[in-house]
């Protein structure tokens, strides 16, 4: 080893010098790199606030519940759905004023949150009120309000769709399409959020299909029947986008392929049909046969335009909905495929997302449920809008569905929305859920008015039987609630 008492001592500095510019370039990079993973901690963390904030191990929570209280939830009117009670002994408790009718969407509080309780946690129990009103309530020796969340909810339509379904296991969303605001939202089996303390453990620990705390609107996965038949109409539509109109097709109540049979609903004899007409009358034979002469790709492209196995723009929990179509998909497949049935799942949030995009010339706005956040006072923290998501089909695909579903009402199985005060658009459905009976859900999706739409409205009815039975009468209480009619 070299030793450097026995080299010049310029020499000594200059190899002292090469000797630590790796230490040196070591360090600044060490630096930098410290630096951005601190960079990129801070601004994950602003990004995502209140995620962090709402995680249940974030003790910070409880330090600020010890200061506020939790503010209320209003509908769109300014009608009170839930709010904090305090008791002359300090212990507060929950009210919800509308008991059962708002309680998945609206959600509670107790033994962990749902619904908007959930979303806006962040909100409820911060408060933004001035200076002067924290001192009047420091004086008064109690504690601050939290701040109210104003929501896109309507308790008249709330109201008619929870009365509507009855003591059925199903579920309604009703929309605005141009907006995307949630007007009305309904699961059943319910539960009163008011008692749920009391009931806890009880509801955990059904796991039976009756199950009261899942929200069927969002997390309730249903095979969609002759509803995907708007689908399949979107994927024929851009395989044939000149020559759609000429298809023809005789029905004679079964559709035999390649050794696989589909039947109609009841096994009913639609004779000659054509495009529109096999869409009217949900002819599950025709549509076998329109499926089978989509190609593969383009069938694709329809399932994938209309967030079929996507995450959905959604704030609220949801489960995903499902339609497969690859290379090893069996014609049987396909033809089940075509009628909404076999392995394809949806959820009643997701088909009317996609009625809400043909109601909006294509375009999908992002359903929303909070408008605006305001203190006890009424000055505004934060205020929420309509937001475009996507377009999930061209203007013209949109036209000819639109008047596909018109047609449905006005020749159809939706019949009994015809001759009113508005025009509808709609699609039924009959979805069979057992194999090897008729047992079937009742779906119903569609708007009004047909040729403007300014609601939008999605029903299943579980084990009830056709849609144009018993889902269409509902969504007409809804549609004339909505029109005064």
């Amino acid at each position: 080893m070299e030793d450097l008492r026995n080299i010049p001592r310029d020499k000594r500095q200059t190899k002292k010098k090469i000797r630590s510019k790796p230490i040196i370039v070591l360090s600044v990079f060490y630096i930098a790199l410290f630096g951005s993973l601190l960079g990129y901690i801070c601004n994950y963390a602003y990004s995502n606030k209140q995620e962090l904030f709402n995680n249940s191990y974030n003790t910070r929570q409880q330090i600020i519940l010890s200061q506020n209280y939790r503010g209320e939830i209003l509908s769109r009117n300014g009608d009170v759905l839930a709010y904090t009670e305090t008791d002359s002994d300090g212990t507060e408790k929950r009210v919800y004023p509308y008991g059962k009718e708002f309680a998945h969407v609206v959600g509670y509080s107790t033994n962990g949150k749902a619904g908007i309780e959930a979303m806006a946690n962040y909100y409820l129990i911060n408060t933004n009120i001035d200076l002067q009103d924290k001192v009047k309530y420091e004086a008064a020796g109690s504690k601050y309000p939290g701040d109210n969340v104003y929501t896109t909810l309507d308790v008249n339509l709330q109201e008619v769709a929870f009365n509507a379904l009855s003591a059925r296991k199903g579920a309604i969303v009703v929309t605005d399409p141009k907006t995307g605001e949630i007007l009305a939202m309904v699961s059943k089996p319910d539960f009163d959020p008011n008692t749920i303390a009391d009931e806890w453990e009880s509801m955990i620990a059904d796991t039976s299909p009756d199950a009261k705390l899942l929200n069927r609107v969002t997390q309730g996965v249903y095979p969609p029947g002759s509803t995907f038949k708007i689908v399949t109409a979107l994927a024929y539509i851009k395989a044939h986008p000149d020559d759609y109109k000429n298809y023809r097709f005789s029905c004679n109540g079964r559709y035999n392929y390649d050794g696989n049979t589909i039947s109609c609903y009841h096994g009913e004899n639609h004779g000659a049909v054509d495009f529109t007409s096999s869409f009217a009358k949900s002819c599950n034979s025709s549509f076998a046969n329109i499926g089978l002469s989509v190609d593969r790709e383009t069938f694709d492209r329809a399932l994938e335009d209309l967030l079929f196995n996507q995450e959905l723009p959604l704030t609220i929990n949801y489960s995903k909905s499902s339609a497969e179509y690859d290379a090893a998909t069996s014609t049987g497949d396909i033809m089940q495929l075509s009628i909404g049935q076999g392995t394809t799942s949806v959820t009643p949030i997701h088909m009317n997302m996609i009625t809400c995009a043909i109601a909006n010339d294509g375009v999908l706005m992002k359903p929303y449920l909070v408008t605006s956040v305001k203190t006890e006072t009424g000055k505004v923290v934060k205020s929420f809008s309509s937001e475009e998501y996507k377009r999930l089909m061209s203007s013209e695909e949109a036209t000819i569905l639109t008047e596909m579903m018109e047609e449905v009402v006005q020749s159809g199985t939706a019949s009994k929305l015809k001759g009113l005060t508005y025009t509808a658009a709609g699609k039924t459905g009959s979805a069979e859920f057992n194999s090897g009976t008729s047992d079937s859900h009742a779906w119903f999706t569609g708007f009004a008015p047909a040729d403007d739409p300014e609601i939008c409205v999605t029903i299943i009815v579980e084990n009830a039987g056709s849609g144009g039975s018993y889902a269409v009468p509902i969504a007409k209480r809804i549609f004339d609630a909505y029109f005064d009619a």
